[in-house]
């Protein structure tokens, strides 16, 4: 099977990896994240992630001044259909500590988990290899789907 359908069915928890390379279109990954957004963009997939997504893409244009991509990378994560980013609320915040002790992950993999597995989202896409097993949600890895 590939992605999309390894995906199934619901909201996909997407970490922030994806939209980096949907938005600077990398060309190894653009063909597997391309139909994930234009199902969104088309009402029939919600893409959730969590409000740090937005502070990890808007570093790299801060830091370089290209406040256009900045503002793609703004408009994408909060005016785009299909596409919601969860807030941290403190609830979030001790669940992910939670997880964060029982699994060892790193803080941002927590909020991201937290942030999908309580918007009911089963699956989550991320490019990050070191995320270990986590009850509830089906942990996908964008490089095994690439060729």
């Amino acid at each position: 099977m590939g992605l999309m359908a390894d995906l199934g069915h619901g909201p996909v928890g997407v970490d922030t990896a994806i939209f980096i390379y949907f938005i600077e279109e990398r060309p190894h990954f653009l063909p597997l994240v391309e139909p994930l957004f234009r199902e969104a963009n088309e009402g029939r997939r919600e893409l959730i992630t969590s409000a740090l997504t937005l502070l990890e893409v808007l570093v790299v244009p801060y830091r370089s001044g290209d406040h256009l991509l900045a503002g793609r990378y703004e408009a994408l994560l909060t005016r785009s259909r299909g596409v919601r980013i969860a807030d941290i609320s403190r609830d979030h915040l001790r669940a992910a500590a939670q997880l964060r002790a029982a699994t060892g992950l790193k803080t941002p993999d927590s909020l991201q988990l937290v942030a999908a597995l309580a918007a009911g989202c089963t699956s989550f896409l991320t490019n990050d290899r070191e995320l270990p097993t986590i009850p509830g949600i089906r942990i996908l890895q964008l490089t095994s789907y690439a060729r």
